[in-house]
């Protein structure tokens, strides 16, 4: 019996689902990332590139947006830019600022660590059955929409 179908201090629908949705996507993520050591770079550096995928940050920025101290993040992008994953580039405005943005080899592994997980997430999706992919295929559409709103 779902638990949105007991008594009073049943679970709405809505939120059950939200629950199942977050748990799910957290470990199939999970999974995919089994491949990232294959780029050479650390989970951290990693996900800092994604950050930068957007285009060249501060310091600052990078360390809000990747929920880190400003002595964390300075640690991180000297070994990221020690082995060639970012740059470090004045400001063109305000010499005091210094932005750090991906290399042509941080691209390069971004690229790598997002091709593994696609192909592991793929690999999955092959062993449906039709009608489960059409039925994913639906699923993902709504989620796209979800991230519109």
């Amino acid at each position: 019996m779902p638990r949105s179908a007991r008594g009073p201090a049943a679970v709405p629908r809505e939120r059950e689902l939200a629950d199942r949705l977050h748990s799910a996507a957290i470990h199939l993520l999970r999974r995919a990332r089994r491949g990232d050591p294959l780029t050479g770079a650390t989970p951290a550096q990693l996900s800092a590139l994604s950050v930068l995928m957007s285009g060249p940050k501060t310091l600052g920025d990078l360390a809000a947006a990747e929920q880190v101290r400003a002595p964390t993040i300075s640690r991180l992008a000297a070994e990221m830019e020690r082995v060639g994953l970012i740059r470090r580039r004045g400001d063109p405005d305000d010499a005091r600022i210094v932005r750090v943005e991906m290399s042509a080899k941080g691209r390069r592994v971004l690229g790598k660590g997002r091709e593994l997980r696609i192909a592991d997430i793929e690999a999955r999706v092959r062993r449906l059955e039709p009608a489960d992919i059409d039925t994913l295929e639906k699923a993902v559409k709504v989620i796209e929409g979800m991230l519109r709103d």
